[in-house]
């Protein structure tokens, strides 16, 4: 049996030396660079210097633990439809081919195609194939892979949030990890899958802060990268003090460093509020965020509020195009739809009748580049959800409004929705000419109509107005259209 203290300083001693080395291979980035909280707005993002948003429609976060995935296809299918982030699990944790119901799963490598933070032992018996792992030595070519597939983002514009915990959700999922017992040759990870993160077993939190201050040294000269501690904590018997604990690791291991990474904690499926937050944390993610008022909630922390997955609503590309104008114009500053047009196979995209869960293809993704496109059109570091300036919206649709007040108005209006429609077809609607009457102060407006399918702009005659209520008739769109009202100088 190895101890706690026997293997907290091996794996300590190593990590550090081998990060180091990572280091010394890395160009160190400029200090303004880092992704962080905007010094104007901590609602939003600053990255490179420039206020951001983060908007994608990425893989189902295998791209680095899977041999098989060719991360360049994918990183370069992301750049060509102007997205900007990708969500990767960090390979402590895999899933059958059979979890969840989903077509060529990408967190379910083929037998021989799964590379994890470890090296193989010498001795057979691994749950997935092939030998056991050793959790006191680091497998050099998974920290190359993973830093390749950083650098590689980092070209092409895109930000890595980099999981590195995962719960185990069925006894399939413990059973595939190396940090079970029967799968190293270390004689840890002899527990129940519900008490894996938690500060119960002393043996397996070590080769947890030992993975985590492993990679905190490797990647330590990333600009484009903030590290969420673990998906869905909420399942699992995962324990708040637990993640706390990973925290208070990832702020130790960066202690020394001059520039440090956003940390993000997975909160809820739908909505939930944040009360005693950890005050390193800055990103709080959520699932599933229809419809989005967990954004309202948790406003008043003053940091990132994103939605880091969808799914489970068919599909169907109008239910998450829509549920990203919703959230983005909530107050959101993330949104990364879960995309099942990605496979092995298919690194660009391109897998078409797929039975998945969730939705994704190549038309969804221009469709959100055109959102990103929107947001960055406006000033929204100076802008905040507010709806009340709206007094009549005619024919019934779903809107959603955010203000600067006196300076710019913008508003998304769809058709509403179910959160799962059975058949989304008796809920479509073509040829609306919505009706709007808006209070505003008097002023001379600049009316934007944008199509959501396609990014063209209607534009309207400017309106001269005496204050009180305008009457807005927006062009016939089909299903949803979004609006940008400019006050002219």
């Amino acid at each position: 049996m190895i101890t706690m203290a026997k293997l907290s300083v091996n794996i300590a001693i190593k990590g550090l030396t081998i990060g180091l080395l990572g280091i010394a291979a890395c160009p160190v980035t400029g200090q303004t660079t880092f992704l962080r909280l905007h010094p104007d707005n901590p609602h939003y993002f600053q990255w490179q210097g420039k206020p951001t948003v983060l908007i994608t429609s990425g893989e189902h976060y295998g791209a680095v633990l899977n041999l098989e995935f060719d991360y360049r296809k994918y990183l370069d299918t992301l750049a060509a439809d102007s997205l900007n982030l990708t969500r990767t699990f960090s390979g402590v944790y895999c899933e059958d081919p059979a979890a969840f119901n989903i077509t060529d799963n990408t967190l379910a490598p083929k037998e021989g195609q799964l590379i994890c933070p470890w090296q193989r032992s010498d001795k057979p018996g691994y749950g997935g194939g092939g030998n056991r792992f050793e959790l006191t030595k680091w497998n050099d070519d998974y920290f190359s892979r993973l830093e390749d597939f950083i650098t590689h983002a980092k070209r092409r514009g895109v930000v890595v949030e980099f999981v590195l915990f995962c719960p185990m959700y069925r006894d399939s999922m413990w059973d595939l990890s190396p940090m079970k017992a029967s799968n190293n040759v270390n004689d840890i990870g002899d527990v129940p899958r519900e008490e894996v993160y938690t500060l119960k077993h002393p043996d397996l939190l070590a080769v947890h802060l030992a993975f985590t201050r492993k990679v905190v040294h490797e990647l330590r000269a990333f600009d484009n990268l903030y590290y969420e501690v673990c998906n869905e904590p909420y399942f699992g018997g995962v324990t708040m003090d637990w993640q706390h604990k990973i925290v208070d690791c990832i702020v130790e291991a960066e202690r020394d460093f001059p520039e440090k990474h956003l940390i993000s904690l997975n909160i809820a499926n739908g909505r939930q509020q944040v009360t005693s937050p950890h005050p390193a944390v800055s990103i709080f993610n959520f699932h599933y965020c229809v419809p989005p008022d967990t954004v309202a909630i948790n406003y008043g922390l003053k940091k990132i509020i994103g939605e880091n997955e969808t799914g489970f609503r068919g599909s169907d590309d109008l239910l998450y195009r829509t549920e990203g104008w919703d959230f983005m114009l909530a107050g959101g500053a993330l949104y990364n739809n879960l995309d099942y047009s990605f496979s092995a196979k298919h690194p660009a995209g391109t897998f078409s009748g797929y039975t998945s869960p969730g939705g994704g293809s190549p038309a969804l993704r221009k469709q959100l580049a055109i959102l990103k496109r929107f947001v960055e059109s406006t000033d929204f570091l100076r802008m905040q959800p507010q709806s009340d300036f709206v007094t009549s919206v005619k024919p019934d649709l779903t809107t959603t409004f955010m203000a600067q007040p006196d300076k710019q108005y913008v508003g998304y209006l769809h058709i509403p929705l179910p959160n799962r429609p059975k058949k989304i077809s008796d809920h479509l609607r073509e040829g609306i000419t919505a009706q709007l009457k808006l209070s505003l102060p008097a002023g001379t407006y600049q009316i934007h109509w944008w199509n959501t399918l396609t990014g063209d702009v209607t534009t309207m005659s400017a309106i001269k107005h005496d204050g009180g209520t305008l009457d807005l008739t927006s062009p016939a769109f089909d299903n949803d259209i979004a609006v940008k009202i400019s006050v002219e100088e």
